[in-house]
């Protein structure tokens, strides 16, 4: 039976909701200007880096998964495998640390990224595979913690570079992104969204939960 008091109680629930949801909003918004802002000024092109400031670098290659949920080649991890592959070309790199996840023996991300580069020139000696970047955070915190690297360039693509140096900035690590070639995908959309919505959750880990990584030794082969 429909009274005032259920009335009122609905009125009461929607009330919250709209208030919670537009905190939440509030709380998103507030969290990618942060991390935006605060990390732009460490995101360069390629061709703007000075090999006299940046030679004899690590680089950390953030994984992705190089097929599709469709089987196609994934053109994000494309473009990574390139960019990491034209830096040490041109002179930057003494080693490079490529870390991902590694959910099975048939998907491991470390591992491919190692036998493209390895394929299209580049010394398996200056390889690290580390399996246990299940998480860009993770990626991060132990390319620091566990790798001893002391300062680091980060390749991924744009709009995840900006979340990538707002941890890096958070454990103190000394990193600048280059970023890859514009990705014309067709799930870059959404590709997007997905990282506007982690950037907030990045905020939690570090602040307020204070995440570790899931795996704190080294795993490498």
């Amino acid at each position: 039976m429909y009274t005032e008091t259920t009335d009122f109680l609905l009125k009461l629930i929607l009330k919250a909701l709209f208030w919670v949801f537009a905190i939440l909003l509030v709380f998103i918004l507030f969290a990618n200007i942060w991390i935006v802002g605060s990390t732009r000024g460490q995101l360069f092109e390629l061709d703007e880096l000075d090999t006299t400031s940046f030679s004899n670098s690590t680089l950390l290659v953030l994984g992705t998964s190089h097929k599709t949920m469709d089987g196609e080649a994934n053109l994000f991890f494309k473009e990574r495998i390139k960019t990491a592959n034209r830096l040490f070309i041109e002179g930057f790199v003494n080693q490079m640390v490529l870390s991902g996840d590694h959910i099975t023996k048939y998907y491991n991300e470390p591992a491919v990224m190692r036998n493209q580069l390895v394929e299209l020139g580049v010394p398996d000696s200056i390889l690290i595979t580390d399996d246990g970047g299940v998480r860009t955070l993770d990626s991060v915190i132990r390319c620091k913690q566990v790798f001893n690297v002391d300062e680091v360039i980060i390749v991924t693509q744009k709009f995840h570079a900006y979340r990538a140096l707002f941890i890096s900035n958070y454990y103190e690590l000394p990193a600048i992104v280059v970023a890859t070639k514009p990705v014309d995908s067709s799930n870059k959309y959404w590709v997007l969204v997905r990282e506007i919505l982690a950037r907030p959750l990045a905020v939690l880990d570090l602040y307020v939960f204070h995440r570790k990584p899931r795996f704190n030794k080294a795993i490498i082969n």
